[in-house]
């Protein structure tokens, strides 16, 4: 077998890794917002939840998370007599998502309490609610700062879809380790696994440049 040869299982797993990474990107943007705003509320209980959520999944291994909901959660499951049995798509998802959210929610934490003081204070003269507030003022000038960050996220959840592999789900990482395997064609193999996620690390990239450009002219025309 040559590298024209390997092209075809390699697409093959290059599309799970591409889905992959835009399910668990777009879900943990979700909830990088939903824990990030929430470590800022006022609510308690929900401040706590939030902090919790992010020291957990900031602290602890993506890996290791990986595998608890793959291995250990159906094991917990028959426990209690359920079914959590995840397919892999759904455990990979999950996985990577929570450890972005986790990370991106501390994106969105210090990006609202960057947005100058002087405009919460207009917004209370102007009678606004704390939810007005945060809608009208602080996200308008604080999701132009976050993204830089978000797209610096996006790159890393990209390239750790590689772990996937390990819980036998056929991305781009195990197609290859699979021909690898096959062929003992190392050298050629693990060169084309570079130029691909390099590939696709400067097309998300590129993505991420047009959405910031557009959050910027957003806040541009808000202002």
């Amino acid at each position: 077998m040559d590298w024209l040869s390997y092209s075809t299982p390699l697409l093959e797993g290059a599309w799970v890794t591409v889905k992959l990474t835009a399910y668990s990107t777009v879900l943990g943007g979700l909830l990088s917002f939903a824990f990030g705003i929430g470590k800022l509320s006022r609510n308690i209980g929900l401040r706590a939840l939030s902090i919790a959520f992010i020291e957990v999944f900031r602290g602890t291994s993506l890996l290791v998370q990986l595998f608890w909901l793959y291995f250990a959660l159906p094991i917990l499951g028959e426990a209690v007599g359920l079914d959590l049995r995840l397919h892999p798509v759904v455990a990979g998802t999950l996985a990577l998502s929570l450890n972005i959210g986790a990370y991106g929610a501390e994106v969105v934490r210090g990006a609202i309490q960057a947005v100058p003081h002087s405009q919460l204070e207009a917004a209370r003269a102007l009678d606004f609610t704390e939810r007005q507030t945060l809608w009208r003022i602080s996200l308008p000038q604080a999701v132009p700062e976050m993204m830089p960050s978000f797209g610096n996220l996006a790159v890393q959840n990209l390239k750790d879809t590689a772990l996937v592999s390990l819980i036998s789900l056929s991305d781009l990482a195990f197609r290859a380790e699979q021909i690898r395997n096959f062929t003992q064609d190392s050298t050629t193999i693990y060169t084309l696994l570079l130029l691909m996620y390099f590939g696709m690390a400067l097309v998300l990239t590129a993505l991420m440049k047009l959405l910031e450009r557009s959050t910027g002219r957003w806040r541009a025309g808000r202002s």
